[in-house]
This record gives C-alpha cells, sequence and structure tokens, in this order.
C-alpha cells in the first residue's frame, strides 16, 4: 500500500506544483505557501470523517510526544519553503533545487542515526543512485555551477523537509490507531496550525494577500486539494514504510513534471534529463524490491 499512496502523493505534487507556479504571477510567496493549506483542513477533515464511516476507530488522544511532533514538523515544513524562496532567488537555482531533494538521502541518514531506521545495502544504494539522478538533472552548468551558498542553503532545505517527513512519522507512530487514521489525525493536526500559523501573519502583515487568494478560489481551491490529496498519500505512506525509501520512490515526482512539461509546455527532454529519469527508474525498483 505504501507504494500506491506514493505514487499518488508524487502525481499530485507535480500538479500541485504546476498551480502554485501559475498562482505565483499575481500572488506573492507566503500567499501561495497558504494557498497549500487554505482549503486543505476542511478537505482532510471530511476525508477523516469518511475514515470513520468507512472502519470505526477510537478518536485520537492527544499526548505530549505527539504534540512535539507535529509542532516540529509544520515548523520545519515553514521553514523549508522559506529556504526553497531563497534558493528561488539564486542564480544557481536549477542546481540548488536539486540539492533540495537531497532530502531522501538526509533522511536516510538521520533516521538511521537518531530514529532507529534500518536500510537494507540494497536500499542504501537506491537511495544514494536516487539523490546523484536529481542533481544530475538539476545541475544545467555541471558541477562548476555549484556555489557554496547553494549547496548549504540546498541541503539546509533538504534537512528542514527531512526532518518534517521523519517527525511526521514519530507522531504516527505514537497514536494507537488504526494506519490510516493516524495519519489523517496527523496530516490535520499539522495542517491546522501551518494555517494558523501563516493567516495571523498575513492577518497582521499583510492582509491584501490573503483579499488576493479570495480573488482567484478556482486556482486556489485547485492548489490545495491536489496538496491535500498529495499529503493524505505522503503521510499515508510514512505511516507503513521508513521514510528514506518512500521519498527516493517519491522522486517519480520528476517524471510527472516532466510529462506536464512535455505534453503541456512543449518543451524538449535532454539527454541528460532522460539518463536522469533512467535512474529515477532504477532506484524506485530498488526500493519497491527491498
Amino acid at each position: 500500500m505504501w507504494i500506491y499512496f506514493t505514487l499518488l502523493a508524487a502525481f499530485m505534487q507535480a500538479w500541485r506544483n504546476a498551480f502554485q507556479s501559475r498562482l505565483s504571477q499575481d500572488i506573492n510567496v507566503i500567499g501561495v505557501t497558504l494557498a497549500r493549506f487554505l482549503w486543505a483542513g476542511p478537505l482532510v477533515l471530511a476525508y477523516l470523517g469518511a475514515l470513520y464511516l468507512w472502519q470505526d476507530a477510537p478518536l485520537m488522544t492527544l499526548n505530549l510526544q505527539f504534540t512535539m511532533y507535529v509542532v516540529g514538523a509544520a515548523l520545519m515544513q515553514i521553514a523549508a519553503t522559506a529556504l526553497m524562496v531563497t534558493l528561488f532567488k539564486l542564480n544557481n537555482f536549477a542546481v540548488g533545487a536539486g540539492l533540495a531533494k537531497s532530502e531522501a538521502m538526509v533522511a536516510a541518514i538521520l533516521g538511521t542515526i537518531f530514529f532507529g531506521t534500518s536500510l537494507t545495502m540494497f536500499g542504501w544504494i537506491g537511495v544514494v543512485i536516487g539523490a546523484f539522478a536529481i542533481l544530475l538533472m538539476s545541475a544545467k552548468q555541471g558541477i562548476r555551477g555549484l556555489s557554496l551558498k547553494t549547496l548549504l542553503i540546498g541541503l539546509a532545505c533538504g534537512t528542514c523537509f527531512a526532518l518534517t517527513s521523519l517527525w511526521v512519522r514519530e507522531a504516527s507512530l505514537t497514536l494507537q490507531l488504526p494506519v490510516l487514521h493516524r495519519a489523517a489525525w496527523v496530516l490535520l493536526a499539522v495542517i491546522s496550525l501551518q494555517t494558523v500559523l501563516l493567516l495571523g501573519y498575513l492577518g497582521i502583515k499583510d492582509r491584501h494577500t490573503i483579499s488576493a487568494l479570495l480573488a482567484q478560489p478556482k486556482l486556489t481551491f485547485l492548489t490545495s486539494m491536489t496538496s491535500c490529496i498529495g499529503s493524505i498519500g505522503w503521510f499515508s505512506a510514512m505511516a507503513l514504510q521508513a521514510v528514506p525509501y518512500v521519498k527516493t520512490l517519491g522522486q517519480i515526482e520528476v517524471f510527472f513534471t516532466m510529462l506536464v512539461a512535455f505534453f503541456w509546455l512543449k518543451q524538449s527532454v535532454k539527454i541528460k534529463d532522460a539518463l536522469g529519469l533512467l535512474l529515477i527508474a532504477i532506484a524506485a525498483i530498488m526500493i519497491m524490491w527491498v
């Protein structure tokens, strides 16, 4: 099941990025970030209700560990987004964006050291191949285009995303509920906290951005919907399987993104990109066989 959830998440995230790209033409970065969560909370609540209709289970009971992991995951995801914004402003953005996807490698290292994650040698090879493939596809000017500043920011971004994923999994493991119910409760808690924080910030600093989002209800809703479905996929997959496996297979998102670019934007696929996709496919197969 974790494979299906991961593929769903990667597919929806590719579409979410497309909608966010369109939305960013008229709305600032914080507003576009808020669009990910604005309608996601009610959607997750509806999904959670459907789960309880499908399978009866106890309600969630708050505990200190769950609260700490949720707060940490929510803040780390916001920090990761802020670092991604910084990467957008750098000339070496393509390389930096690829380094931000070092999340799978960082999650494997941190998970092994601090969270008791166990990967086989075959799994480690798959993680390394996936990370190399992302860097290959992102380094438009070769390794010489990689500055120390971009390297550090990109790795910091990947680390924040990795911590988000690891803490999401740990939060779900603290709940004595069926797997899908656990994932849904964690997602609802994380999204609710992020929505409150971003709405509070914009309410104080920039109310115009909130109005701008409400002026584009269709695009804002599509961004929230695809983000919500993608997050359901990610959180459910990470409740079922170790984060490094999920995130390495999740790099298949690059393939979905390139399909959108090829068929919608009519962009050609370079040989280097084709090689990167082949490596991602190899890494994905190795991970699925573990």
